[in-house]
């Protein structure tokens, strides 16, 4: 993969607890509705999870008034504000589908006794594990870290600078609508509408 792009995921990932397949787990979830933040909690039984690196994904199964409901999260996504692992869950699978076709008692994930909450260890984030020489390109035709960082700069300062472009025109805009207001056009007549 790319060395920019690699360099650019590394910088998103986080720290999460280790959690497994079958552990039961509280996601702490926040919910953007109009202006307002809010955070939900959504706890259920780790069906799967997938990818790694900055792509790495779990799905979460839970019972909410007798229907089954499956949501996926990006582990590393910054709306995650935490997860934190209920119970540990003994299981022998990767992937626990089987769970969608059974119901009560049957659809439960065994649990282990011996857990304990505290006791969860964090995942380490893998730091960059090798820095290029100062050569401006190996072989491959990677960019050396300087490159590499003003690439990503730049990268990042696009947003910001459209962001003032953007509001800059937002407020010539609301000038000229107060002025053309200010004045009333030929074809409309002050008072009743015919």
């Amino acid at each position: 993969m790319n060395e920019l792009i690699q360099s650019v995921e590394r910088r998103q990932l986080r720290q999460v607890p280790e959690f497994r397949v079958g552990d039961r787990v509280r996601v702490h979830f926040q919910v953007v509705e109009g202006n307002r933040r809010r955070t939900q909690v959504f706890e259920g039984v780790v069906l799967k999870s997938q990818g790694k690196g900055a792509r790495r994904t779990f799905t979460v199964r839970k019972l909410s008034f007798g229907v089954g409901v499956e949501r996926t999260f990006p582990v590393h996504s910054p709306k995650i504000e935490r997860i934190e692992v209920a119970a540990r869950g003994e299981v022998r699978r990767a992937k626990l589908y089987y769970l969608r076709g059974r119901v009560g008692r049957r659809a439960r994930v065994r649990e282990s006794r011996d857990f304990r909450p505290e006791d969860v260890g964090m995942s380490s984030v893998p730091e960059l594990e090798h820095e290029p020489t100062e050569a401006a390109a190996d072989a491959d035709g990677a960019a050396a870290p300087e490159e590499v960082e003003e690439a990503v700069e730049a990268v990042e300062a696009e947003p910001e600078a459209e962001a003032s472009a953007d509001s800059e025109e937002a407020v010539a805009h609301e000038e000229s609508e107060e002025a053309e207001s200010d004045e009333p056009e030929g074809g409309e007549q002050e008072g009743k509408s015919g």
